[in-house]
């Protein structure tokens, strides 16, 4: 017979033995034990040694003594921790499972004899004399299986083989394949180990499904709702739309919201029930969203409201035509009043749990706000003038948004702040542009620009991995990405319509909804 060869695969990287050990091991694990001992006995490569054998069955037979002794001759790479810590944990075994059957003596016996000379966790040791005296109802055993799966971890992997090893192994290398494909959007549910994964264009939202044009002036901004059934947008002709998205992805006309001057943005409640709609130096308003009703008018005589986004405990954070920031209930009163002169307060986000706020300091920097002291904690200081930025769902990151500058991508994560990368392509000399983040645990960022395009930019790519152009005519101001839905993107343009982007498809014709048809 031919003598096989040490490692398999074309790279020459993988040995045989482990690799065959590794195999059996699964097949075991999956419940095929005569297979996997007839590929031991066929490969002549037996899965573990005799000696982990004999301490396997031990275990499970409760021979603790026994285990204790082979524990001990098996050759482990820290003798004098890893072994106490195991003998520890076979040792406690015994112990509770005497005291569970009411050998209280034997349950003494073991924990001065045995336990108490390894010198180890005394906190535990205390813990385990006190129930000698007093038994607890639980005990909280675990089963034999269960320690034999902790004591894996003080044997080299060598010698006792992990059961997932062989999964671990393939999802480390669907993790890694997915981070080289810069087009990923699809859950990893859906990734296939017959072929390499390699997702495509087409996993993203590059294609117009929809037009919807019931504006009749520039579209400022546009958010989806948390549950992404809904869409909101605002616009200079003095109202906000509600939109419905349907269980197949088609954007539906719902309500208009009036205001008496151009609106600035909108604000979804945390429930998505309610939205708030802010007038540019007027009031803000609280509707219904699924009837459209207005709920409340929040005024001022002496001031007017250019921002507002709801605290997550149920107020609403306004900012002011005078530079300050004001807590509100739901019925109007004010909770709460800051103010600060360096702060632009047209641009304003809170964080989920409702402890910072963030907000444009001096055109040239980010203010992290303490809510409760109000008081800024730091500035995350920017290369050029913030024209807007936007926060990531997990609060973790910021994208900033520079006049001439592109996009700028930072960290918020406490002892690891700072400007992670820069993302170029799109034009932004004059107007207020907004981005987001968006697809698969928002892998992408999406921006409009100012020579009516859409840019896509992957996080780990500072150019653009697409741009979607020739349906809009004029500056892209706002884009938003469905956050249930990751293959539906929003654009709003001064050209009054909204478009809705979603993966290509040759069979399916643009959409129109809207007052005017012509000119599509």
């Amino acid at each position: 017979m031919a003598q096989l060869v040490e490692t398999v695969g074309s790279k020459g990287v993988v040995k045989r033995t482990e690799f065959v050990r590794i195999i059996t091991r699964a097949l075991q694990s999956l419940g095929y034990e005569e297979i996997g001992t007839l590929l031991e006995n066929q490969s002549g490569i037996p899965l573990q040694s005799q000696e982990i054998s004999s301490f396997k069955n031990q275990v499970l037979a409760g021979n603790w003594d026994q285990s204790v002794e082979t524990l001990h001759a098996i050759s482990l790479l820290d003798e004098s921790t890893l072994t106490s810590q195991a003998s520890f944990l076979i040792w406690e075994q015994q112990f509770l499972e005497f005291l569970r059957d009411d050998r209280i003596l034997d349950s003494l016996n073991t924990l001065r004899k045995k336990i108490a000379p390894l010198d180890i966790n005394s906190n535990r040791v205390q813990e385990l004399a006190s129930c000698t005296i007093s038994r607890p109802e639980d005990l909280n055993i675990e089963s034999r299986p269960e320690i034999l799966e902790k004591l894996h971890n003080f044997l080299p992997s060598s010698l006792m083989i992990h059961p997932t090893r062989l999964e671990s192994i393939i999802e480390e290398a669907i993790s890694l394949r997915r981070l080289s494909c810069l087009y990923h959007n699809i859950s990893d549910r859906n990734v296939s180990l017959y072929s390499d994964h390699k997702c495509g264009m087409s996993r993203l939202p590059c294609q117009a499904k929809q037009i919807l044009h019931m504006h009749v002036d520039e579209v400022w901004f546009l958010q989806f709702s948390h549950n992404g059934k809904y869409l909101a947008s605002s616009s200079k002709d003095e109202s906000a739309i509600i939109w419905e998205v349907t269980d197949g992805g088609e954007v539906l006309f719902g309500h208009i919201l009036g205001h008496e001057k151009p609106v600035l943005s909108v604000s979804w409640s945390p429930d998505d029930d309610q939205l708030l709609t802010c007038g540019e130096g007027e009031v803000i308003k609280r509707w219904e969203a699924n009837s459209g009703r207005l709920l409340h008018v929040y005024e001022r005589t002496d001031f007017g409201f250019i921002s507002c986004a709801w605290c997550p405990v149920g107020f609403i954070l306004a900012g002011t035509t005078d530079q300050s920031i004001i807590l509100l209930d739901l019925e109007g009163a004010e909770m709460d009043c800051w103010k600060n002169y360096a702060l632009r307060m047209s641009e304003m986000a809170i964080t989920n749990d409702g402890t910072r706020i963030l907000s444009i300091y001096e055109d040239r920097s980010i203010a992290v706000i303490d809510r409760e002291k109000k008081k800024i904690l730091r500035l995350l200081p920017q290369e050029g003038v913030i024209t807007s930025f936007s926060l990531s769902n997990d609060n973790k990151v910021l994208l900033v948004n520079l006049l001439n500058r592109g996009i700028h991508f930072w960290s918020l994560l406490e002892g690891y702040e700072g400007l992670i990368s820069r993302y170029e392509g799109r034009i932004s000399t004059r107007f207020i542009i907004r981005s987001c983040l968006g697809g698969l645990e928002e892998t992408f960022i999406a921006s409009g620009s100012e020579d009516s395009r859409v840019f896509i930019w992957h996080r780990g790519q500072r150019i653009p991995i697409m741009q979607l152009q020739s349906i809009h005519t004029g500056t892209v101001n706002c884009v938003s990405w469905n956050p249930t839905n990751i293959h539906m993107l929003a654009s709003a343009s001064d050209d009054h319509k909204i478009v809705i982007w979603g993966p290509p498809s040759s069979s399916q014709k643009l959409k129109l909804q809207g007052y005017e048809r012509d000119g599509f």
